[in-house]
């Protein structure tokens, strides 16, 4: 692992594969790279065996095996992935007090809004 950003990379962590795979599906018809986690766990191991960090991570807050919040707690820990920037996915109803606990840089609420996800991600990441 380097440090560096990679500017079109973004990280889904989402248990629902269905949800994962089309959002993965829509960014990367986007020109965006996706690396893919079920959970939090998988996405400290993603990110820990990556060769450039994503510019993005787009974080659902309820996950088996390590939710939203461990996975922030572990994330903010470590100086290598503390700076890349969450965005959290969230059905709850205040989605925006999710984002704010979890001290994440947005929100974004399910189910997602097509021309808001391309926006946020374009805000982080840049456009082609």
């Amino acid at each position: 692992m380097t440090g560096e950003y990679c500017r079109r990379t973004i990280l889904i962590v989402e248990d629902d594969t269905d949800v994962r795979e089309a959002i993965a599906e829509i960014l990367e018809d986007g020109k965006y790279r996706t690396l893919r986690a079920a959970n939090g766990q998988i996405a400290l191991q993603t990110l820990r065996g990556a060769k450039c960090m994503p510019c993005l991570i787009l974080l659902d807050v309820m996950m088996p095996v390590m939710d939203a919040h461990e996975f922030r707690a572990r994330q903010q820990e470590d100086a290598a992935l503390k700076q890349i920037p969450v965005v959290v996915l969230s059905a709850h109803v205040d989605a925006q007090h999710a984002a704010a606990q979890l001290s994440a840089a947005g929100f974004l609420k399910k189910p997602l809004d097509l021309p808001d996800l391309l926006r946020t991600v374009e805000q982080f990441c840049g456009k082609n």
